[in-house]
């Protein structure tokens, strides 16, 4: 996943090589949906047994920064993928679309989560196959991250994690400066730097990914708009509507 030119529209948060567990990663071809049977699933709204919910949003088991606490929306309802092995649970007033039918093959979960004026906020998508190499690394750092055991497999615990590559004042590749939000099954980076961001996580049958890259147009940050992309991306992790969507993502559980 790559962050397009200038904070123009965003691809899904697609951030994490599958193949390399312990190597770092960089900049990956648009990742495709495996080949499968299973027949693209209809547009999805939440499901008619979707139930309200107040259940706070569970403590990070890691927390890097000083996000501020805020209050979460008052009323939150249950979402589940159209093949009913995942859930989440995300703000009433939000929308989900499930364009699963615009790809011509594959399967899987795609659903597309909105806010009320219809700007997208994540992205949840699973069946993937990915593959990356790690050719350059930068400055980061890691805003958040909480460990998501609900989603373990085969004894690794994904976290979700909000993080940020390069530096406001040096110039790097189109894609950095970079900050993403998402679940990825690699470990926290180490040292100084670190290679691209990658938030994939290990979900039958292959691979999956919930979130998605930082961007001020979409991502509605307070403060003066001319701050750097990255001072906006920390000033955006205080705000209600961050909270909102990192408990939204850290509910993602399996069904049932």
């Amino acid at each position: 996943m790559r962050r397009s030119a200038r904070f123009g529209a965003i691809t899904p948060a697609v951030l994490f090589s599958l193949s390399l567990l312990t190597a770092c990663g960089g900049p990956a071809t648009q990742p495709q949906p495996t080949p499968s049977s299973a027949s693209p699933s209809a547009a999805a709204t939440p499901t008619p047994t979707a139930m309200e919910t107040t259940t706070a949003a569970a403590s990070p088991s890691v927390t890097v920064g000083t996000a501020a606490s805020t209050p979460p929306s008052d009323s939150w309802t249950t979402y589940t993928t159209a093949a009913g092995d995942l859930s989440f649970d995300l703000p009433a007033g939000w929308n989900i679309k499930d364009p699963a039918g615009e790809l011509a093959e594959g399967g899987g979960a795609f659903a597309e989560v909105t806010s009320e004026d219809g700007r997208l906020l994540a992205t949840l998508r699973t069946n993937m196959a990915t593959g990356s190499t790690c050719t350059e690394r930068y400055p980061y750092s890691v805003l958040e991250s909480q460990d998501m055991p609900q989603l373990a497999q085969s004894g690794t615990v994904p976290r979700y994690t909000f993080e940020t590559r390069g530096e406001a004042g040096i110039p790097g590749p189109p894609d950095t400066p970079a900050a993403a939000y998402g679940i990825t099954s690699a470990p926290l980076p180490e040292g100084d730097s670190a290679c691209y961001i990658f938030h994939f996580f290990t979900w039958p049958p292959n691979a999956a990914t919930f979130g998605a890259f930082y961007n001020p147009e979409l991502n509605l940050t307070p403060g003066d708009p001319s701050l750097p992309y990255l001072e906006k991306a920390k000033l955006y992790a205080q705000t209600p509507e961050y909270q909102d969507i990192k408990r939204m993502i850290t509910s993602l559980r399996p069904a049932g």
